[in-house]
């Protein structure tokens, strides 16, 4: 996360980000001090009648109300829904509390010194209680902080300098404001400086977070992740899901004749294609065998009429097939076999987690995908029955299946034409 010479980030949407995460936390605070403020003002308002003339005393209290009334101004402010966005409010406030904090304390010297009291014990409202809060509400926007304490310095200049004749008493004056000043500056930049990494840092373990996450729902649907978390077993049944088994015709043949890098090529090509392909019409991918796609249409992502969109898909991504054997400079082909039926789905095992499906549906599927003609398509009667969409299948016919017997299968042939798909670049 970059930052500027004077320490601001980089990116203006960070800053305002931090600006408005740091003014939030520092919310409570604010109002602590501004109801603890108000209290201090006024226990002295009922302590002053037993110490003062009427004079000073009517004086003060004008004062003293006037703070009360600021501080209050100030706590109610901080309800408004766009006072973080407005560290102008705690500029003024602060300020003005100081400017009238001044003049009380005049008063109130000039009422001990009349009293012959000795000044050993503090007996006035310290001045650094409201410079360390500006500090603290500040934090984060130091060149407003050094206005802050210019403004204020001018301030204390024009309430002293009328009525502090002793130049000893002056400069001890400038050099206790100019320490606390230089103080109060070390706290706002210390504050800035650990707020600022605070947020880099959480800013940086929020981008991991979502990166993880990203590839936990890449690999798994958002309700199994959910159930995971929750310490819960992820096992479905869906009664009508069509399960889509695409193989590359010709892949061992390249294997032999072509570099690991090319082959790579190629199959990156292959599952890229198919990956946009089921992004297009709603069915699910759930993982790859070698040079073979297996994908679901009616499992986790809902797709209307399986069947219809198992057939979509396939067709899809049997559109590519020349673009296919651009990428690997010889004749390569596909074949598709979709089945219809019940499936169970889940999680199982606790490393490298994978949502997979299992079934008879799914062994189904890739049986018929290796009596499909190339770049065709080979359905069971089960599909052929669900679908509405049937123009490309021919008449049904038998076909011997390992482990099944004898099936009634379904066939659609290569398309006469092929459709390129326009947002899809094999090559990227």
């Amino acid at each position: 996360m970059q930052r500027e010479s004077g320490g601001r980030f980089a990116d203006q949407t960070v800053e305002a980000r931090f600006q408005v995460a740091a003014r939030t936390l520092r919310l409570p605070f604010v109002r602590i001090y501004g109801v603890l403020f108000m209290l201090v003002a006024l226990a002295y308002t009922i302590a002053n009648p037993m110490f003062l003339n009427l004079s000073d005393t009517a004086a003060l209290a004008l004062l003293l109300g006037c703070t009360l009334l600021l501080a209050g101004a100030y706590v109610g402010s901080t309800f408004w829904p766009s006072y973080i966005e407005q560290p102008a409010i705690d500029f003024a406030a602060l300020l003005g509390i100081m400017f009238l904090v001044g003049h009380i304390n005049l008063v109130l010297f000039d009422e001990l010194i009349d009293m012959h009291e000795d000044m050993h014990a503090v007996g006035v409202i310290n001045r650094l209680s409201v410079s360390a809060f500006a500090a603290v509400a500040l934090a984060g926007r130091p060149r407003l902080f050094l206005l802050w304490l210019a403004l204020d310095f001018t301030v204390f200049l024009a309430t002293v300098l009328p009525v502090q004749s002793h130049s000893a008493g002056l400069w001890y004056a400038l050099l206790s404001y100019g320490s606390g000043a230089m103080i109060m500056i070390a706290i706002n930049l210390a504050i800035d400086r650990s707020s600022r990494g605070a947020f880099a840092l959480s800013e940086a373990l929020e981008a991991e977070r979502r990166k993880n996450e990203e590839l936990v729902y890449n690999m798994l649907p958002p309700a199994a992740v959910e159930r995971i978390r929750d310490g819960r077993m992820v096992a479905d049944a869906y009664a009508d899901a069509s399960v889509i088994f695409i193989d590359m015709v010709g892949f061992t043949r390249l294997a032999k004749r072509v570099s690991p890098g090319h082959l790579v090529e190629v199959l990156n090509a292959f599952f890229n294609h198919a990956d946009a392909c089921a992004a297009k019409r709603g069915v699910e991918k759930v993982k790859t065998i070698g040079d073979a796609y297996l994908a679901i249409a009616g499992g986790n992502v809902t797709s209307g009429n399986s069947a219809d969109a198992a057939i979509a898909f396939a067709r899809d991504v049997l559109a590519g097939v020349c673009d296919l054997q651009a990428v690997a400079g010889t004749d390569l082909g596909l074949r598709a076999g979709i089945h219809s039926g019940p499936v169970v789905g889940g999680v199982i095992g606790a490393t490298r987690m994978a949502y997979d499906y299992w079934g008879e549906t799914v062994n189904m599927a890739a049986r018929l995908e290796g009596t499909a003609p190339v770049n065709g398509i080979a359905i069971s009667e089960s599909t052929w029955l669900r679908a509405r969409d049937r123009a490309d299948f021919g008449p049904p016919h038998t076909e011997m299946l390992k482990g099944v017997g004898e099936t009634c299968v379904y066939h659609a042939p290569a398309a006469p034409e092929r459709a390129r798909l326009p947002e899809f670049n094999w090559v990227a």
